[in-house]
């Protein structure tokens, strides 16, 4: 194992600050293949345009590492954070900037698109911000716990890691924990609507 992969990332994000370019490709390798994940169906079909999910990650991580020198990591976790909220951020971005573009050509109706309905982008969106409204009211280590397994897709010996557990078996029974609490909290989002 490379000696830079099993340095935390506080270490790597105070020496890729320092100008040290192999933490920096360190921190880029270890963070964009979570950062596409956790993008993957994040902006909405009709919203993309020429920009797709992948160039949006890779977008996110360029700003954050041009902005390196202004983030102060406090903890372990804190850099993914930092990443999420700047996708996030761009996410809405996109959003506003496709609300503002001008109506594009008539529907042809002799080819209907494969993309889903209106009505099927509403029920999937309602479903998201279901989501992302329960995810917020959530503590949060049971909020992190959920994004570095679910949305990101880390194993659970990484998210152990990145949660601070002594082992996956630790970090299995949070993130099990943490998904039945976001559960109970969509559960009352949805019988208040």
């Amino acid at each position: 194992m490379n000696e830079l992969e099993s340095e935390s990332s506080v270490v790597l994000v105070a020496r890729a600050r320092n100008g040290d370019a192999p933490a920096l490709e360190e921190l880029c390798t270890r963070y964009l293949p979570r950062l596409q994940r956790w993008a993957h169906g994040r902006l909405p079909t009709w919203a993309r345009g020429a920009l797709d999910t992948h160039d949006l990650a890779q977008d996110t991580l360029a700003h954050v590492v041009r902005r390196l020198t202004e983030f102060e990591p406090h903890h372990d976790g804190a850099f993914q954070a930092y990443l999420r909220q700047a996708l996030m951020n761009r996410v809405r971005d996109a959003i506003r900037k496709a609300h503002r573009r001008p109506a594009g050509d008539p529907l042809d109706t002799a080819h209907p698109s494969p993309s889903p309905s209106p009505l099927e982008e509403a029920i999937g969106q309602e479903a998201m911000d279901r989501y992302e409204t329960a995810l917020q009211r959530l503590k949060p280590g049971d909020r992190e716990a959920i994004i570095v397994r679910i949305e990101m897709g880390l194993s659970y010996a990484d998210a152990a890691e990145a949660l601070g557990k002594p082992s996956p078996a630790a970090a299995h029974m949070t993130v099990s924990r943490a998904l039945v609490r976001l559960a109970e909290e969509m559960s009352k989002a949805k019988s208040i609507t």
